[in-house]
C-alpha cells in the first residue's frame, strides 16, 4: 500500500508507507516539501485558537486595552523571534527539538528537558480538547437541548490521533491548506468585524487597567504562548524546503495570529464583562457558527501536541513505532480531558515559559555561537545513550532559577519554597518588586544564551560537528 503525497511543483512523490512514518534521523532532501507560505499557513493554523482567545483574556481588566495592545504586540515580537529562530534550527538541521538537545546537553542530558516536554504536550493536548469539547457541547446544548461532555471529547480526541497517525505532511497539504486556513480567515474576520462595529472601543482605550497584572508580567504571559511551541518547532520545519522558509513561515505566520487572538480575546471579555469567554462569545449572532468553525481548526493544536509528543518519546524510545506511540499519547490526552477541570491556565503558561525559555537560550548559544550553525544531524540522531554535559544543565537550570526569582510561578507551596531560598540569601523576592521593568522571558534568555556561549565553548565531540 503507498501513500501519495503531492510536491510544491506539482509532482506526485510516491513512498512506501512505512516511509512516511519519519523518526529522529535528519529528513531526506525528498520529505523536504513544505515552502514558506506551507509553514506560514501551519503556524497561522496553530496560532488561531479557541485557546489563545482565553489566554488573551487574562491580560484584562489587569490592564486597561491600551496596555494589552503594547504589552501583546512587544510580547509577540519577542516569543516569535524566538520561536523563527527554532524553526530555522530545525530547518537547518532536518531534526526534531528533543534530539536537537542532544548537541549541548548530551545524549542523557536530553532526557530531562524532553521529559517536560512530553508533560507539557501532553497538558496542553488535553487543555485543547477540554476547549474543543466544552464549545461543542455548549452548541449543542443550544441548538439540540441535548449533548454529552465527554462525548465530543472521545470524538475529538480520535480525530486528532488519527492526524497525528497522518503526521504533518498529510495534515498541511491535505486539510490545512486547501480547506482550514480560509474557513478559519472568515470565522476570525467576522468576529473581528462584530468587535468594531459593536463595541465602544474608544472607550476601553481610555479605561485604565485595575492594577491586578503588572506591565512585563503580561509581557511574560503573551511571550509564554510562543515559547511553549519552541520546543516543537523543529518537528514540523525539518520538513520545510529552506531554513529561511522555516524562519519567515513561523515567526510571521504564529505572530499574526498570536497578536489578533490575544487583542480579540482582551476586547471581547472587557466588552462584555463575562466570567465565561467562550459562553459571552456563543451569545453574540452568529457566534456559534464561528466558534464551531475555531473548535474545528482546534483540532491542529491538539494534534500538533500529540504528534510532537511521539516524537519526543522517540528521543528516549529510537526504536518505537512512531504511529503506536500517537495512539497513546492520544488515549492519554482524552482520558485527561474527560476527567480534568480547565483550572490554573495562568500559572501553566508561566511555568512553560520558566522552563523552556532559559532551554531554548541553551540551544540557541551552542548552535549560532558554539557551533556556528554547523551540527552533524545523521551523527546527533545515531548518538548511543552517553553522558550529560553538566554544564549546559547547570545553565539551564541557572536561567529556571532566575525565570522564578523575577516572575515565580503561582502554584501553591511553590512561591513559599522560593520566598525561603532567595530569602535565605538575603535576596529581594520576587525581584521584579524591586526592578518592575526587568521581564522574565527576556532577562532568563538573555542570560543562559550568554553564559552557555562562554562555557560552551569546549567544542562538542567530534561526531557532533561537521
Amino acid at each position: 500500500m503507498s501513500t501519495s503525497v503531492t510536491a510544491a511543483d506539482g509532482a506526485a512523490i510516491r513512498e512506501p508507507q512505512a516511509r512516511q512514518e519519519w523518526g529522529i534521523e535528519p529528513t531526506p532532501e525528498r520529505l523536504r516539501q513544505l515552502g514558506r507560505w506551507d509553514v506560514a499557513v501551519l503556524w497561522w493554523n496553530l496560532g488561531i485558537s479557541l485557546l489563545v482567545l482565553v489566554a488573551g483574556a487574562l491580560l484584562v481588566p489587569g490592564l486597561g486595552l491600551r496596555d494589552a495592545v503594547v504589552v501583546t504586540l512587544l510580547g509577540a515580537v519577542i516569543g516569535n523571534l524566538l520561536l523563527g529562530l527554532a524553526g530555522y534550527i530545525g530547518g537547518r538541521t532536518g531534526l526534531p527539538g528533543m534530539v536537537l538537545l542532544r548537541a549541548p546537553m548530551g545524549v542523557r542530558g536530553s532526557y530531562a528537558p524532553t521529559a517536560l516536554n512530553i508533560l507539557q504536550n501532553v497538558g496542553w493536548g488535553a487543555f485543547e480538547l477540554i476547549i474543543i469539547a466544552t464549545a461543542s457541547h455548549e452548541i449543542a446544548k443550544r441548538a439540540l437541548g441535548v449533548s454529552s461532555y465527554v462525548a465530543w471529547v472521545v470524538l475529538f480526541g480520535a480525530i486528532c490521533t488519527l492526524m497525528a497517525v497522518g503526521g504533518p505532511l498529510v495534515v498541511v497539504r491535505r486539510w490545512i491548506s486547501r480547506y482550514a486556513v480560509w474557513l478559519v480567515l472568515l470565522s476570525t474576520l467576522y468576529l473581528s468585524w462584530y468587535a468594531l462595529t459593536h463595541f465602544d472601543l474608544a472607550a476601553l482605550w481610555q479605561k485604565p487597567g485595575d492594577g491586578s497584572l503588572a506591565f512585563w508580567l503580561g509581557v511574560d504571559l503573551v511571550v509564554a504562548m510562543a515559547i511553549s511551541w519552541i520546543p516543537l518547532a523543529a518537528d514540523y520545519t525539518r520538513f520545510a524546503r529552506r531554513p529561511r522558509d522555516a524562519f519567515w513561515g513561523t515567526g510571521i505566520g504564529y505572530m499574526i495570529a498570536h497578536v489578533w487572538f490575544y487583542l480579540l480575546g482582551a476586547i471581547f471579555l472587557l466588552s462584555l464583562q463575562a466570567s465565561d469567554l467562550i459562553a459571552a462569545v456563543l451569545a453574540i449572532p452568529v457566534g456559534g457558527l464561528a466558534l464551531l468553525i475555531l473548535l474545528v481548526d482546534e483540532t491542529d493544536e491538539a494534534f500538533a501536541n500529540i504528534y510532537s509528543t511521539s516524537v519526543s518519546l522517540q528521543n528516549l524510545f529510537p526504536r518505537a513505532s512512531q504511529r503506536l506511540l500517537a495512539v497513546g499519547v492520544g488515549a492519554v490526552c482524552t482520558a485527561l480531558a474527560a476527567t480534568i477541570p480547565l483550572a490554573r491556565y495562568e500559572s501553566f503558561l508561566f511555568l512553560i515559559g520558566a522552563f523552556f525559555v532559559p532551554l531554548f537560550g541553551v540551544l540557541a548559544a551552542d548552535f549560532f555561537v558554539v557551533h556556528r550553525m554547523r551540527y552533524d544531524g545523521a551523527a546527533l540522531a545515531a548518538s548511543p545513550p552517553g553522558g550529560v554535559r553538566w554544564r549546559a544543565v547547570l545553565v539551564w537550570a541557572a536561567g529556571f532559577l532566575l525565570y522564578q526569582w523575577i516572575a515565580p510561578t503561582e502554584i501553591p507551596g511553590w512561591k513559599a519554597v522560593l520566598q525561603g531560598v532567595f530569602g535565605g540569601l538575603g535576596l529581594p523576592f520576587p525581584l521584579s518588586s524591586l526592578v518592575p521593568w526587568l521581564g522574565a522571558s527576556i532577562a532568563s534568555f538573555v542570560a543562559a544564551f550568554a553564559a552557555f556561549a562562554i562555557v560552551g565553548q569546549r567544542p562538542a565531540p567530534a561526531e557532533h560537528r561537521r
